[in-house]
């Protein structure tokens, strides 16, 4: 096992189910020798793969982290083939915070990989992520959703395979989360990897993985919070993991790449004229920074530099300039290792 400077409570070679911390050193003024507890549940059970499902990386996205622990809560040992670690809050601090950040070191998790050993709370976080949990895995799946700025449809994210049996893989785990649509990366990935997110941390340590976006705007939506935990179930169930789940029929899945985002030019309040899902042709005025301020000035136009579909949205009215306020993707081209 990598040096490492967090102490796990769990076993990760005990048969059974455990729920426990890992304990973050963290010595401050109020506690010398303390520790910042980020909770985790291995449940391991007879022969078969080790998958790590981990929500929370952005404190303030909520649907994978009710998901996450009703799995925690529900599955017992004998419901298990195989190995699931899971992860409800990894980035605690910015979880119980609610923020994207956090609060502790301003570190955001999803961009301090791979981390460092004695580095600040965040970076031993994402070392241990990538050095400690990523080895035991051979499937990874990290729930993300557009926190308190960004809105997305369920969505899953992937890499398209560096070989025709990882893209199988990949596909699998697609079909098998079943979103409405998944949006498919046209570089990056594998061993090489140099991203400094978690599936960067999963290329690199040779683990099949997807990312998911579910929903946004600081709130919990019924409907995503139940398609992600659908999702996850006929992950594990596809996996051999969960034997005895019931699958239902396959809702069908709009694979896209991202084209690129469209921003705010000044500050105001934003009033988008498209929606999630709706058609954009490059230049279309796609929305309007209204400036109340000054009552008699014209609103500003903002056009899109792309076309497709608007993906992503800004669930925030105010905005200054180089905020996001739509992200635009389109259908996927063919990717060379799918058969």
């Amino acid at each position: 096992m990598a040096a490492t400077s967090i102490t796990s409570e769990v076993d990760f070679n005990a048969t059974g189910k455990q729920t426990a911390f890992l304990r973050v050193p963290h010595s401050v003024h109020r506690s010398a020798y303390g520790w910042i507890p980020v909770p985790i549940t291995c449940i391991q059970n007879g022969e078969g793969p080790t998958l790590v499902i981990m929500a929370g990386n952005h404190g303030d996205e909520y649907e994978g982290q009710i998901a996450v622990s009703n799995l925690a809560r529900s599955l017992d040992a004998a419901d298990i083939r195989g190995r699931l670690i899971l992860l409800p809050m990894v980035n605690a601090p910015a979880a119980e915070a609610g923020l994207r950040t956090s609060p502790i070191d301003s570190g955001n998790l999803n961009r301090s990989f791979p981390g460092s050993a004695t580095g600040t709370p965040t970076e031993m976080i994402a070392h241990y992520v990538e050095e400690v949990l990523m080895p035991l895995a051979d499937y990874s799946v990290d729930l993300h959703s557009g926190g308190s700025s960004l809105y997305y449809p369920p969505t899953l994210l992937r890499g398209q395979g560096h070989s025709p049996e990882e893209t199988k893989a990949l596909v699998g785990l697609q079909d098998a989360f079943d979103l409405p649509y998944a949006w498919v990366f046209t570089s990056g990935g594998g061993r090489s990897s140099t991203a400094r997110t978690a599936m960067g941390a999963a290329n690199r340590k040779g683990v099949v993985n997807v990312m998911a976006e579910l929903g946004g705007s600081g709130v919990v939506t019924p409907e995503i919070l139940q398609r992600t935990e659908r999702g996850l179930r006929r992950i594990l169930n596809s996996l051999g993991m969960l034997p005895d789940y019931q699958l239902d029929a396959r809702r069908g899945t709009r694979e896209l790449n991202a084209q690129g985002s469209v921003y705010a030019y000044s500050a105001g309040l934003f009033e988008p004229l498209k929606a999630i899902g709706d058609e954009i042709k490059v230049g279309e005025t796609v929305g309007l920074i209204h400036h109340p301020e000054t009552p008699g000035s014209e609103p500003d136009k903002i056009t899109s530099p792309y076309a497709g579909i608007a993906l992503c949205q800004r669930a925030m009215a105010q905005v200054v300039r180089g905020d996001a306020v739509f992200q635009i993707a389109s259908d996927a081209e063919p990717e060379a290792h799918k058969a």
